[in-house]
């Protein structure tokens, strides 16, 4: 899985035809460095790439006053069959074929029952140890709706507008 790839590819895909720096501001804008350790560099080598095996193709040069001329991109067929294995790529990193989450919870509690049962865990430590099984619950909880909102296709998100010669 590749998070530049997936991010310009799902960008092009969701928004339409966007300039390099249009992705770049939706980056910063979401914090991609942060969450998927995407820079700017990367997102202009990526396009590049991209745009060299067919996922995406140059559609035309915009210029606004004396700023440098940018090439718009849009995402081709092949680009969007490549969305979908990143996509497919990135959810099982997110949900697996083994559910650890649901494995260490139960690890956990049958641990704080078994100290507990031998008088071992003090009444604070079992405390600490149910908060930990408590998040643990709350975790598997969410990635099980999340997941059923993938299944039935998630609205579509209102575009943030990037326009040019906007916000830099």
């Amino acid at each position: 899985m590749n998070l530049s790839r997936l991010m310009i590819l799902g960008l092009l895909a969701d928004r339409g035809p966007m300039h390099g720096h249009q992705i770049r501001r939706a980056g910063e804008l979401t914090n991609a460095e942060v969450w998927g350790g995407i820079t700017g560099g990367a997102i202009y080598s990526e396009l590049r790439k991209l745009g060299a095996e067919g996922l995406i193709r140059a559609v035309r040069e915009e210029q606004v006053g004396r700023r440098p001329a940018r090439t718009v991109y849009e995402i081709t067929g092949e680009g969007r069959l490549e969305l979908v294995v990143q996509r497919d790529a990135a959810l099982d990193v997110v949900f697996g074929s083994a559910d650890p989450v649901s494995v260490v919870l139960e690890s956990m509690t049958a641990e704080r029952e078994r100290l507990t049962a031998r008088g071992v865990l003090p009444p604070l430590a079992a405390g600490a140890f149910r908060r930990g099984e408590l998040r643990l619950e709350a975790e598997l909880r969410w990635h099980d709706e999340f997941e059923r909102q993938l299944a039935a296709g998630l609205p579509a998100r209102a575009a943030l507008p990037i326009e040019p010669g906007g916000p830099a």
